[in-house]
């Protein structure tokens, strides 16, 4: 289960981000500019945005590989893929 909450507006937005799963729990920040949601998923809210980005990284990677605090921009360095496959997630 993945849950986000959004923790912050403005400039960049910052969320709280929890990864439940295998009977474990992972808690990440991640912050994203408006620009960025609106590139990513600009017909969804942030807090959907989010979750398909975490969705993406738990097909690649553990849970526990995930940093603990993070822009979503960082994704697309570790995974260039990121940006076009994200839609498949939403």
């Amino acid at each position: 289960m993945i849950e986000v909450k959004r923790t912050a507006d403005g400039g960049p937005m910052e969320f709280e981000v929890t990864v439940s799963e295998g009977g474990g729990e992972s808690r990440h920040r991640v912050t994203m500019s408006a620009d960025q949601h609106h590139r990513l998923c600009p017909d969804r809210n942030p807090e959907d945005c989010l979750e398909a980005a975490f969705r993406f990284l738990l097909d690649r990677e553990p849970k526990e590989a995930i940093l603990g605090q993070f822009d979503v921009t960082v994704i697309s360095r570790y995974f260039p893929e990121f940006e076009s496959k994200i839609g498949e997630y939403l």
